[in-house]
């Protein structure tokens, strides 16, 4: 029993789940198939928003259930999650780019809903998985956590840049992905609204 409760607690056993959805998406960037890249824009960058979503949605649901343990397991990795999005946000890029080649930049393209909140979402995560590190904790103290609540930023971009894929096409896929996230946080909100007004009475 502890061997099998040291497995699952390690942090190479969480990286491995981490990263189990880009196997197959690996092997489909090796197959020769020359949809292959244009096939992997959707699954990259869903699972960065999966991801993404999963991270904001530790600490509401440590709030809900405070005598349940699973939220508390992910709120150690948390982390983790954070980076694996990043992750899966940056293949989606990369594909993205290799896709579109110099047309990514053109005026046209960049000017379209969906492409623009895609790229100022990508950017607010750079600088969020850069400080992700222990070492980048300590230097910015309590700034550091200042930093992390661009993820919100980043968060509503995401969600209008799945949301307007195809005129809006993207809308119910998005909806229930983002669905969860924001009754949780409207708990959340809620909550601590509560609190406050019970400290002031």
């Amino acid at each position: 029993m502890a061997l099998i409760k040291a497995f699952f607690n390690s942090p190479y056993t969480f990286w491995g789940i981490l990263t189990l959805p880009a196997i197959p998406m690996v092997i489909g960037l090796t197959s020769g198939d020359p949809e292959a890249v244009n096939q992997l824009l959707h699954p990259t960058g869903e699972f960065a928003a999966r991801f993404m979503i999963i991270t904001m949605m530790i600490t509401p649901l440590v709030m809900l259930f405070k005598s349940w343990r699973g939220p508390r397991w992910l709120m150690k990795r948390r982390r983790y999650l954070g980076v694996a999005a990043f992750g899966y946000a940056l293949a989606h890029t990369i594909l993205y780019l290799v896709d579109e080649g110099a047309s990514a930049f053109t005026g046209g393209e960049i000017s379209k809903l969906y492409i623009w909140t895609g790229w100022l979402a990508f950017l607010i995560f750079v600088p969020l998985a850069v400080t992700s590190t222990d070492a980048w904790v300590r230097k910015l103290g309590p700034r550091w956590k200042t930093l992390q609540r661009f993820v919100y930023g980043a968060a509503v971009l995401t969600l209008l840049h799945w949301a307007t894929l195809h005129d809006w096409g993207g809308l119910g896929a998005a909806m229930v992905h983002f669905g969860p996230l924001i009754g949780l946080e409207a708990y959340r909100l809620g909550s601590n609204l509560h609190r406050q007004r019970m400290r002031l009475a």
